[in-house]
């Protein structure tokens, strides 16, 4: 099958774990690396696995715009707003990994499709890709007037990048849990656990659904249903209980597990993104691919 070629900006965690990732894909191929440090581990793998490298970020491509066709933005929300100039003045469509929020928030269980011919969608969270799809899920069958999530992550999966934009994080969050969650109103918080063995990421999702009769089942079978996509692509994605009803009030405790690829299993927070991400990434390869032939 031919593949449209990929580029990645940033080479630490993020950056490190969607090689290896991309390396499964059978529609992407990864043709570059762009970080600012040339003696990062990841800068360093991507050479001893033949990848083109430039050590001057995504202002390499300037003089090589055609590698890629496809970029995925591992960097912070600031150096997105140059990354995406670029990107935008090469013509190239960018998955943006960091809270910029620049394009359409996406989820690839809720929305992918109406934004398949996009320049730049942003991934939104990590807490915003396990939780999303849920509020979704409540959402399709029981309007849902507020929801509000608790991301709880290792702090040891928490690197100076999440550090550094947890207020973007939150309001990121909050405005993608309501305009592809479908709530009427959105909180979100992060919680960064010092436990020692790392744990697993949690999240916690509560919903406030208008009064009337509810459907329990219908609503039990969207949440189970979105599980089961989640999980085509994030296999450790998972309900830790079935989800609890109090009045108009649903409450859904989730775990994600990481694949195990480049960051150890408890990052799950940071292999949703990357996981999501390449999902994108390939339903917008195969778009292109189909307008090809």
């Amino acid at each position: 099958m031919k593949k449209v070629k990929v580029g990645i900006i940033g080479t630490g965690n993020i950056g490190s774990d969607l090689m290896m990732k991309l390396r499964r894909s059978d529609v992407l191929e990864l043709t570059t690396m762009m970080g600012i440090d040339p003696t990062s581990r990841g800068m360093q793998r991507a050479k001893r696995d033949g990848l083109q490298v430039f050590d001057n970020g995504v202002d390499g491509l300037l003089e090589y715009p055609e590698l890629v066709d496809i970029l995925f933005d591992a960097t912070s929300a600031k150096a997105h707003l140059h990354n995406a100039s670029v990107a935008k003045q090469l013509g190239k469509q960018m998955l943006d990994l960091t809270p910029a929020a620049i394009g359409p928030f996406v989820a690839p269980t809720v929305n992918i499709d109406s934004h398949l011919d996009a320049e730049n969608v942003n991934l939104i969270t990590c807490g915003g890709q396990a939780t999303i799809p849920i509020v979704h899920a409540i959402n399709e069958v029981a309007a849902v007037e507020y929801a509000e999530i608790v991301a709880t992550i290792s702090s040891k999966s928490a690197g100076p990048g999440t550090r550094a934009n947890i207020d973007e994080f939150t309001e990121t969050t909050a405005k993608a849990i309501e305009q592809v969650g479908g709530a009427r109103k959105g909180k979100a918080i992060i919680v960064l656990n010092p436990a020692d063995p790392p744990i697993m990421m949690r999240d916690t999702v509560y919903t406030i659904v208008e009064d009337g009769k509810m459907d329990r089942k219908a609503i039990i079978a969207s949440i189970e249903s979105m599980v089961k996509k989640v999980q085509s692509f994030v296999p450790g994605y998972k309900l830790r209980t079935e989800p609890i009803f109090d009045g108009n009030k649903i409450t859904v405790f989730l775990e994600v597990e990481g694949a195990g690829d480049y960051l150890p299993k408890y990052a799950g927070n940071l292999d949703i993104m990357t996981s999501a991400a390449v999902k994108v990434a390939e339903e917008f390869a195969k778009n292109r691919l189909k307008s090809i032939v």
